[in-house]
Parts: structure tokens; C-alpha cells; sequence
């Protein structure tokens, strides 16, 4: 395993495969994986569904999030975490890309059948439980990605499997949704976004809590990407899928890493996530010693005119009108710099709460007693020990910013410290590089969930099962067990899936005389080299390569030989020359050669030059 594919844990060495390890953390991990859908049209309007994105817009509107009750009268904790950010609302609207439906200001034109359909192919590949009948339900976005507040979605199969490995992954449900908008800016108050990636068909893909260690999980989201990929129902590309990674460990909660962009980043944030959540427990473990409760954390001060004679960036907006607040936390010296992470502290946790809920988000946005790089402010702290009454054993944490949000800093501040007294507080978190996590929203609950009036119910029947049924192609693992037959190593396999290259594979195979993993290196890497160096390779289809390597010399062709034909077949031509009973300099530009015509040294001088590489 690569070096930076292994992390430390009290300075021992600990791969991201080691099972009896994360089994002593009693760590769990499931996945939710997001896709669009390749349909023409929006989900629930006659949109176009845009595969390419643009920051072009020729209209802006201005909106404010409410909280509104669930079926039985609660709130969902995550809609009231956003309220209380009192953000407003900048959506960009492109005339072409938009409609009444997506403001709110007409009701749904009714459910995209295509985009259903495609989502039926992908139930049958996961072995689920198909519904026979669709109920559309809304769930909550108070955050602004959904301008009407409300993502509608619907749940097409459930209770199925995967089979990785050798071990039968669950897949609780397969849901299908409309997609969010494309987030441009956050900062402050004001967050603003673009509405072309809006309403675009979405399926989610819900795995139970199975996988047992980091490497299992990014191993699982492999395999439902090749899976995705060979449905052929799915949009690829960036911007095209999003993973969210769940994790938790015995003693803790389920924390939901949002958004990872790739999946080899996954190992090292389940890995940080799981010691964060350990951390975060012993946390918990050290304020019950001391004894500590929420009025340990109850008195605060204005701090403005001290903060005045401090030269620190924490201060900077004061003389702006700004105000600074201090918090003391009683007995409580040494907590907010206990470690939780990769350069983390639970300092960081405070200052994360700061940043989201109370938008004092011009860092650094807290200092405190326990940071050793803010022994500058020893005297600020020093005058705030003495006005409390406060001791060397208290710690003491001071905000400053807008005069508005210090009420909110304040709150913050205590709720993150109260929530320290339980444990891991349930989360969402984002990723940051290295493979720490940060604090994003609360993790909704299911009051966000209520039925939509607007939409029927859908009644599906036998002939909708057996049409999925038609157009789902065998079991992945049959067809991965196949290539490994043919001699394909488990990289080109994983390639030849990720990037769509096994439709030309499997359809030029069975026309070719090459060697599986040759056929395998010039679709994955000659193909990708010539067309780096500006070549068209579009041509390229399995009719050419039946032409070039179906005749008997080609099953015994080196790679350096194929490339050199495949190239020469494509028109690139200059530098040619046959050798070694090769047959002379190919001939015009564009003009197709074959595998035997060009040579066993035959090679290209413009940059792009055939080499072996095994497999």
C-alpha cells in the first residue's frame, strides 16, 4: 500500500485495510451515491436538462428560507440551524435553463418517464425491490440550493444488493430526485447560485452500513460508479456525481462526509473521521471528570474596548463597528486544544460553528486560552479571568465580528461546548484536503420529510418491470470475472468500465486477433496519448480495428507494433519509417494501414511514441 495510502493513530502505522483495527473502533460505514441521469429533459418540467454548464444569466432573484412544520408539527433541527444563518438568497436564472416551475410559481408538469425508466434499469442491476407504486414526497433544503425550499423525490426500489469481493453489500433503496443548483458564492450573509444544474434528473443510491473498513467503502463507490457506467442510463464527467460517505464508530453517531468529489480521497477521510469521532468521545470522557455542565459555559462578556488595544486579526473589523465577545469555560483549560484531526483541534470545531451558523466567517474568527499562537492575547485573557473571577483552570474564548452575529456566536459557542458533554453530535461535514473533515449543517432528521399534494401517486406494472428487466445488461461482477478470464489485469478492467471504453472493447473483441490486455492498452492509452497530441481519434471505431488486427499475424502483435498501426491508421504520419523487414514509409495522410504494413520498429517522431507497457 502506498505511502499516502496509510495514516497514523498514537504513532503507530494503521493501512486503511486493517480489519481488526477499525473493528476495535467498532467503525461502520455506508453510502449515499448521486447521479444524473442522461435524459433530454428536467425531471419534473419540459427544461432541457444541460450537459454542459455556464456561468451565464440573465436574471437574478432574491430570496429568504422559512422553516415550515412537518406533518406532526415539529421542525427538523437542520432547517432551524439554517434560519438561524439568516442568509439571503441569490439565484441566477438563464432563460433557457429555467422555468415558472423551478421558482415556485407553477406546479409540476408531472414525472419525467424517461428519467423513471432509467432509474428502473438501475433497481433490476442492484437486485432491488421494485415499488409498484410511486409516491412523491418533499423533503426540506433550507440552505437555498432548491429555490423553492423543497426537493422533490421519490423512492423506486428497496432492500437489494451487492456482492464485492465475495461479500453481499446491502443497498437499502434506490431513490429518484430532482438535483440542485450550482452553489457560485458563500460569504456572510449572502450566498448565490446558478439554476442550469437545477431539476436535472437524479438517482440516489443508499447502501446499508457494511463496509468495515475505509478501503472497503472507496472499494464499494468503484464498484457502483462500473456499475453506473455499464447501465448506460447515467450522465459521467465531472460535475456528473457526487458521494456522500457515512461514518461511525461504537459510542459515537453517524457523521455524513458531504460531497467527496473522488473516490480515492475516501480511505483517508473515513479513517480521519472515525479517530475524530474517538476523539470527540474521550472529549466527552474528560468534561464528566471534571464534572462539567452547560452552566460552566454560561457567562460571556463584551470585550470590545479591551480587544482595541490588541493587535491581532481577530480584531480587524472593530474599528469598522464591529464588536468582541468572550465566553468563559469553566474548569475547562486544555479542552479546546485537545487534537481531533489533521492539524485540528476541538478549537476548530467551535470556530466551524462560527463560520456556518453565525456567518462570522472573516478568519480567524475565534482566539482562546489554550493556543499557544495566541500568546499575544494572553493579557486580554488575563482581563477577563479577572473580571469573572475566573482561575488559570478556566479557559476563555473570544469572537469578534458584525455586531449583529455576536448573540449568535455566543449561542454557538455554548451549543458546541454542551454538545461536547454527549459526545458526536450528528453532522453533516465537508472535506477538506488531507482528509480532515469540517462542519457543514446539522444532519436533518425526518421531519424534513412530508408528501407531496401537487403529484398522483404512479402505479407501475409487470410491463414496466419487464421493460427495465430488457434493458439491464448482465451482473458487473460477471462481466469483471469475464475480462479477468480474457487476461485483463484488475486495472484495465476498472478503466475500461470508468470510462466507458468497454462498449468499443466488447464490440471490437470478438473482430480481433490481439492479445485482450493490447486491445485493452490501445483503447485505454495509446488512444488517450495520440489524442492528447492533438490527433482526431474519433475514427477509431471497432470497424477500423477489425480492419487492422483481424488477421492471423495480429495474435502474436506487440503493443509497440499495434500502436504504431493504430496511429498510422489514424492519419499520423510523419515520421514513419518501416523497419526490420518492415514494408517502407506509410502511405498518404488519413490513409488506413494494417498490422502487418508497418514494421516491428516502427515508431513516431511528433511527441507521441508507442512504448511497452505491461500489464
Amino acid at each position: 500500500m502506498p505511502e499516502d495510502d496509510q495514516q497514523s493513530s498514537r504513532g503507530a502505522a494503521v493501512p486503511f485495510a486493517d480489519l481488526e483495527f477499525y473493528k476495535s473502533l467498532g467503525m461502520k460505514s455506508g453510502l449515499e451515491i448521486h447521479r444524473q441521469l442522461d435524459t433530454e429533459r428536467k425531471l419534473f418540467c419540459k427544461c432541457p436538462a444541460v450537459r454542459t454548464y455556464s456561468d451565464h444569466f440573465d436574471a437574478e432573484l432574491l430570496r429568504h428560507m422559512r422553516p415550515t412544520l412537518s406533518e406532526l408539527g415539529e421542525y427538523d433541527p437542520t432547517a432551524l440551524m439554517e434560519f438561524k444563518t439568516k442568509k439571503e438568497i441569490i439565484y441566477r436564472l438563464a432563460r433557457d435553463t429555467v422555468c415558472t416551475y423551478e421558482m415556485d410559481d407553477a406546479p409540476p408538469f408531472g414525472l419525467n418517464r424517461d428519467a423513471l425508466d432509467r432509474a428502473l434499469v438501475l433497481g433490476v442491476m442492484l437486485n432491488l425491490s421494485l415499488v409498484d407504486e410511486l409516491h412523491i414526497a418533499r423533503k426540506q433544503y433550507l440552505d437555498g440550493s432548491i429555490p423553492t425550499g423543497f426537493q422533490r423525490t421519490t423512492i423506486v426500489g428497496v432492500d437489494g444488493f451487492l456482492m464485492c469481493r465475495g461479500r453481499r453489500i446491502g443497498v437499502r433503496q434506490l431513490g429518484l430526485e430532482e438535483d440542485a443548483c450550482r452553489e457560485v458564492s458563500d460569504k456572510g450573509h449572502l450566498r448565490t447560485y446558478m439554476t442550469d444544474r437545477l431539476s436535472i434528473p437524479l438517482i440516489e443510491v443508499v447502501t446499508e452500513a457494511d463496509m468495515r473498513t475505509p478501503a472497503e467503502v472507496a472499494f464499494v463507490a468503484g464498484v457502483i460508479q462500473r456499475l453506473c457506467h455499464l447501465s448506460g442510463v447515467v450522465r459521467t464527467g465531472l460535475g456528473k456525481v457526487r458521494q456522500d460517505v457515512n461514518v461511525s464508530i461504537a459510542g459515537g453517531s453517524r457523521v455524513e462526509i458531504k460531497g467527496v468529489p473522488r473516490i480515492r480521497q475516501i480511505p483517508a477521510l473515513v479513517h480521519w473521521e472515525a479517530l475524530r469521532q474517538r476523539a470527540l468521545l474521550e472529549v466527552r470522557d474528560l468534561c464528566k471528570a471534571r464534572g462539567l455542565d452547560a452552566g460552566a459555559f454560561a457567562e460571556d462578556l463584551d470585550v470590545t474596548e479591551h480587544a482595541r488595544r490588541f493587535s491581532h486579526p481577530l480584531f480587524a473589523g472593530i474599528s469598522r463597528g464591529g464588536k468582541a465577545h468572550a465566553v468563559v469555560l469553566r474548569n475547562a483549560a486544555g479542552i479546546l486544544a485537545y487534537p481531533t484531526g489533521p492539524r485540528r483541534t476541538f478549537g476548530h470545531e467551535v470556530s466551524d460553528r462560527l463560520r456556518v451558523v453565525a456567518c462570522v466567517d472573516r478568519m480567524p474568527n475565534l482566539a482562546h486560552s489554550d493556543d499557544p499562537d495566541c500568546f499575544g492575547l494572553s493579557g486580554l485573557f488575563e482581563a477577563v479571568r479577572r473580571q469573572t473571577g475566573a482561575t488559570c483552570g478556566d479557559a476563555v474564548v473570544v469572537t469578534a465580528g458584525p455586531g449583529r452575529d455576536m448573540p449568535t456566536a455566543v449561542g454557538e459557542i455554548r451549543l458546541r461546548l454542551c454538545e461536547a458533554l454527549s459526545g458526536v453530535p450528528r453532522e453533516t461535514r465537508k472535506a477538506l484536503p488531507g482528509g480532515a473533515t469540517c462542519f457543514e449543517r446539522l444532519l436533518p432528521g425526518p421531519d424534513r420529510m412530508y408528501p407531496d399534494t401537487d403529484l398522483p401517486p404512479i402505479v407501475l406494472g409487470q410491463a414496466d418491470f419487464e421493460r427495465a428487466r430488457g434493458r439491464a445488461p448482465g451482473a458487473l461482477w460477471d462481466k469483471e470475472a469475464g475480462y479477468a478470464a480474457a487476461g485483463l489485469s484488475v486495472e484495465q478492467t476498472e478503466r475500461l468500465m470508468t470510462t466507458d471504453r468497454f462498449r468499443l472493447f466488447d464490440a471490437a473483441a470478438p473482430r480481433v486477433r490481439l492479445r485482450a490486455s493490447v486491445l485493452a492498452y490501445l483503447l485505454l492509452d495509446w488512444l488517450t496519448a495520440l489524442s492528447r497530441a492533438g490527433i482526431d481519434t474519433r475514427p477509431a471505431d471497432a470497424d477500423l480495428l477489425a480492419r487492422l488486427f483481424g488477421g492471423e499475424d495480429a495474435g502474436t502483435m506487440r503493443q509497440r507494433d499495434a500502436a504504431a498501426a493504430l496511429s498510422a491508421a489514424l492519419g499520423h504520419v510523419p515520421g514513419w519509417v518501416g523497419k526490420a523487414g518492415g514494408k517502407g514509409q506509410a502511405q498518404g495522410q488519413g490513409q488506413a494501414g494494417t498490422g502487418s504494413g508497418t514494421g516491428a520498429g516502427a515508431r513516431v517522431t511528433s511527441g507521441v511514441d508507442p512504448v511497452e507497457v505491461r500489464t
